[in-house]
């Protein structure tokens, strides 16, 4: 029925709402929310698993996106496929009128991360394949179940709103988000709930402390020539690659201390004994604030087209992905800490503590995190709720910042995979298809859930969120992007990995009508801690 309403009583019942607000009644829709998640416990596990046993790398996601989309079809969302030129990009709406919240979440995974779960060793289901190394099988199970929830409650209760779940495509190349802006895919939006894995649970605001960053691939055409017989006929355009790197490390003394930059060679030529007619490089530029990225960024062309004048070579380069620092909103924060005390940390059995304690020392992980932390088996304490940074010598980034500086945008981080981990690394897939990952996705499902009741029955959240956004977070910085209209997705990328490993995964996607979980469909006893 609420499909069916006009947009003009969506607003007009919005706007009733604003001098009606109950919060009596709203508790009792977060109770119903919340007991409605909680009997969606077996598909959230399915669902983890399910994308687990994918491992699709960035712009390759095609059996993660079918699956996510045909069940959000199932479930009444309408679905635009193919969003900004990528392919496995999608936007799913559900609802009509105002207020819009979007949802979002990663599904991309990291190369060379295969690894069997639940098992304290390196343990690959596919030597050498990708794999969720970073935990982005579990978070478009946080945002549906906890959409789900929350369009039956509003159908019950009448309650007017757009939903949109989204998401996140090859963030590990930091290679979509920024286009989903740029397309005007957030034009219209209210506010973002975005959520990513961790070891605990929390949602921060302010500056993260994390980095901004542009990815560009710069690229060298030169002259072959026999590599013995007449060099001197040739123009490499490897040294001319090389050539940058020196420029570009040299150039690392004269930059701020908060820097991060680093590259790989992705093409050197074909063999020694041919003069390389074609190289490129591919570099990832950071630093804390915008102007200082688009500096090394302004820098790094200058060295290349330096490069391309020694060896007499020509050069042309291209934005490949791009992050802002983040920053994140206040109002929402708040009311998402609230939630998440609501509903609490899981409960960890001996088994998932086990398994944590022996990942640990196997990634020898440190005894304390950055904010002095003892890092000891799974969370047991909710993390505090925490503004802007002091002060940040820089470190990873996230393309959720473009969206954050367009719409008022919170991450949830929810408690799914172990602490002290390494990041990016096979041993952070050990736990992300175990009960550790199901239940604290099914946690961050709740938290999300509740406050997707906040946003579409307390009107005085949204304006707050607002006010903070257009006052606090923009009043003295604006977004600039770094890409153009005309600068397409990478969507190539990786496709050559994919098409060398799909066929070998194919046969370990996991199958939930045989299995109760992936790790009985693997013949993994829970937790194996030792080579036997």
């Amino acid at each position: 029925m609420l499909l069916l309403m006009g947009s003009m009583f969506s607003i007009i019942s919005h706007a009733q709402q604003s001098t009606s607000y109950n919060p009596q009644k709203v508790e009792a829709i977060k109770n119903d929310v919340l007991q409605s998640v909680s009997g969606k416990e077996k598909a959230v596990q399915e669902m983890v698993d399910m994308v687990f046993s994918f491992g699709e790398l960035g712009f390759q996601e095609i059996e993660t996106s079918k699956y996510l989309t045909d069940i959000l079809e199932k479930n009444g969302f309408t679905i635009e496929r193919g969003i900004s030129g990528i392919p496995t990009a999608w936007m799913a709406k559900w609802g009509n009128g105002s207020p819009v919240i979007a949802l979002g979440s990663d599904i991309d995974c990291i190369p060379k991360a295969s690894q069997k779960p639940g098992v304290a060793y390196k343990d690959p289901i596919v030597e050498s394949a990708p794999g969720h190394g970073e935990g982005h099988n579990s978070g478009q199970a946080v945002i549906i179940f906890a959409a789900i929830a929350a369009k039956e409650a509003m159908i019950k209760n009448k309650i007017p709103g757009t939903l949109l779940i989204w998401p996140g495509v090859a963030e590990e190349l930091l290679a979509s988000k920024a286009w989903y802006v740029r397309d005007g895919y957030f034009k219209n939006v209210d506010a973002c709930i975005f959520t990513h894995v961790s070891g605990n649970f929390s949602s921060n605001y302010g500056d993260n402390g994390g980095d901004g960053m542009v990815s560009v691939k710069f690229s060298f055409d030169g002259d072959a020539a026999h590599a013995a017989g007449a060099p001197w006929r040739g123009k490499s355009a490897l040294d001319a690659v090389e050539l940058m790197d020196v420029g570009w490390n040299f150039k690392r003394e004269h930059l701020k201390p908060t820097q991060r930059s680093h590259y790989v060679i992705t093409d050197g030529g074909d063999q020694p004994n041919v003069v390389p007619s074609k190289a490129s490089v591919w570099y990832y530029f950071r630093e804390r604030e915008y102007k200082d990225i688009k500096s090394m960024y302004e820098s790094a062309i200058n060295i290349a087209k330096g490069a391309a004048m020694m060896t007499d070579t020509k050069m042309k380069y291209q934005i490949l992905g791009t992050a802002w620092p983040g920053h994140f909103n206040k109002p929402l924060a708040i009311v998402m800490h609230q939630n998440i005390e609501k509903v609490g940390l899981p409960t960890w059995t001996e088994a998932d503590k086990q398994l944590a304690a022996a990942v640990q020392k196997l990634v020898d992980a440190p005894k304390i995190d950055e904010e002095g932390n003892p890092v000891d088996g799974l969370a047991s304490k909710i993390d505090t709720l925490k503004g802007s940074v002091p002060f940040s010598w820089g470190g990873g980034s996230d393309d959720i910042a473009d969206i954050s500086w367009n719409v008022p945008t919170i991450v949830l981080s929810y408690p799914a995979n172990i602490l002290g981990t390494k990041g990016h690394h096979w041993g952070d897939a050990i736990a992300m298809a175990t009960p550790i990952a199901h239940k604290g996705t099914l946690a961050g499902a709740k938290a999300t859930a509740l406050t997707l009741v906040d946003l579409f029955t307390n009107p005085k959240l949204l304006r707050d969120s607002k006010d903070y956004f257009v006052n606090v977070q923009t009043k003295d910085t604006k977004y600039i992007p770094f890409i153009s209209a005309s600068d397409p997705p990478a969507i190539y990328l990786n496709k050559e990995i994919m098409n060398q490993f799909r066929e070998k995964m194919k046969p370990f996607y996991y199958d939930p009508s045989k299995y109760k979980n992936y790790l009985e469909q693997l013949g993994i006893s829970y937790p194996t801690l030792e080579k036997k």
